[in-house]
């Protein structure tokens, strides 16, 4: 008999994806979003604590179906929500970057949205949670 009490998902331990030039896509997200890339073997990537999230921020786990519109029309099937301070400075930072922002914007309760296409083509999602300045 197992223990049900055991074996839970906690949490997101992290978003892996392909990329044509890991680096190139690394260093972009680093001078653009803030991200502090480090060189992991062959691959890419940063990490991020629970500690450093806004109070009112969390991870969403979330199925869509196969023909959603919400990951944008490139065919991909994922899309990375990335937590941010201000949406604003951020569309603005991605946008000098060469990143074709998204002129769509939502406004709810549990904070603003933006959305952006990155130097790979893939559509990104950006969250203010409510009380980010």
């Amino acid at each position: 008999m197992s223990d049900t009490s055991k074996g839970h998902v906690l949490g997101v331990g992290g978003v892996f994806f392909r990329s044509k030039d890991p680096g190139s896509l690394g260093s972009w997200y680093q001078e653009h979003l803030g991200f502090q890339v480090e060189e992991w073997g062959d691959t890419r990537g940063t990490s991020f604590s629970p500690e450093d999230m806004p109070a009112n921020a969390f991870t969403v786990w979330s199925a869509f179906a196969s023909k959603t519109e919400y990951f944008g029309t490139s065919g991909q099937s994922y899309m990375i929500n990335l937590v941010v301070d201000d949406l604003d400075q951020a569309l603005e930072n991605v946008a000098a970057g060469g990143a074709q922002v998204l002129e769509e914007r939502e406004e709810h309760d549990f904070g603003r949205f933006g959305w952006f296409v990155d130097p790979d083509g893939n559509r990104v999602e950006l969250w203010e949670p409510p009380g980010g300045d």
